[in-house]
Parts: structure tokens; C-alpha cells; sequence
């Protein structure tokens, strides 16, 4: 992975609010500060990515994570070698078993999230939007959960997390911008 065009691609990134810049910030300085700053054996906190899915009547994409047992947008763990971009893919697929592309300019980062994770990690959490139909089946991983469900942005499972209410807006900008 090319960390230094990461770190261009988060100083470059349109922050909303005061606690995206925060994340920002502090996901630059752990670029800064470490050779793997996705890194979760050894440092409790790390760089994650994950998607915000929305189909194309506006739906998305939400799964009960099985550890929080709070409804969430797919993501987890980049892996040894692996781009976030892939990362955020690989992760839906894998919760989802849906099909999911970039968009059709490429990956768009929308949103930066400083949340704690699970076994008392705490996550910088590189947002990407990305697609899909909410025609095809679901169709997690074995071990992944099964609870999956498309909602609109208003939904309280969204509207209730501050975090994923405002990655969802930024999606949504994103996508509708001229």
C-alpha cells in the first residue's frame, strides 16, 4: 500500500465537521507515526475501511455486526498488503454476499470515523460509497452475520449514530453532486 498517497488522499479529504477533521488528523499522524498503521496486532489502534452501500433507489446497506450487536455498515480490517479500497469491498462482500463496484470515477472516500472497536480497539475508519442492487440475495460468509437489511438514510439505526448518520449524508452528497 502507498502510504504517502493515502496521506495525500486524507489531507486532501473535504472534512463536515470538527470530529471528522479530529479523525483525519489523527489518521495522518498514525500515518506519520507507524511503518503499518492498519496494523491490530500489535497496536490497539488502527486504520479500518469500510463501505457505505447504496443501491440505486437511494437504500443502504446495513448489517447487525456480531460482536457490537449494533446495525452497522459492512467493513472491518485491512489486510497485510491490501488497499483500503479493496479492503471495503472485500469486507461487503464477504458481510453481504453482494456484488458491490466503486463508483464509475473510482473510489470515493466520503467520511472519516474515530470509533471504538471491538476487544477494546479503537478505530480510524476510512469511509468509502460504493454500489450495489437490492435485488440480489445476501449472502454472508460462513461465521459473518446473517441480519442484514436495506433502509433509507433516515432510518433510526443510522439517524441514531452520529458516526454512520454523517457517512451516509456525505454518500449521499457525493452522489448527487453536479
Amino acid at each position: 500500500m502507498d502510504l504517502q498517497a493515502l496521506r495525500a488522499r486524507l489531507t486532501d479529504h473535504p472534512c463536515h465537521d470538527a470530529a471528522e477533521r479530529a479523525a483525519v488528523d489523527a489518521a495522518v499522524h498514525l500515518i506519520d507515526a507507524r511503518d503499518d498503521p492498519f496494523d491490530q496486532q500489535d497496536h490497539a489502534l488502527h486504520l479500518t475501511a469500510s463501505a457505505i452501500v447504496i443501491d440505486p433507489q437511494g437504500h443502504v446497506l446495513l448489517h447487525r455486526h456480531r460482536r457490537l450487536q449494533r446495525w452497522l455498515q459492512p467493513g472491518g480490517h485491512v489486510e497485510s498488503g491490501e488497499t483500503v479500497d479493496v479492503a471495503a469491498l472485500r469486507e461487503t462482500v464477504e458481510e453481504s454476499g453482494l456484488p458491490v463496484t466503486h463508483l464509475p470515477g473510482g473510489p470515493a472516500l466520503v467520511h472519516v470515523d474515530d470509533h471504538p472497536g471491538p476487544r477494546g480497539h479503537r478505530h480510524l475508519d476510512l469511509r468509502l460509497v460504493v454500489t450495489a442492487s437490492a435485488s440480489a440475495p445476501f449472502a454472508p460468509a460462513p461465521g459473518e452475520s446473517p441480519d442484514l437489511r436495506w433502509v433509507t438514510p433516515d432510518d433510526p439505526a443510522i439517524t441514531a449514530d452520529p458516526g454512520l448518520s454523517a457517512a451516509v449524508a456525505a454518500a449521499v452528497r457525493h452522489l448527487t453532486r453536479p
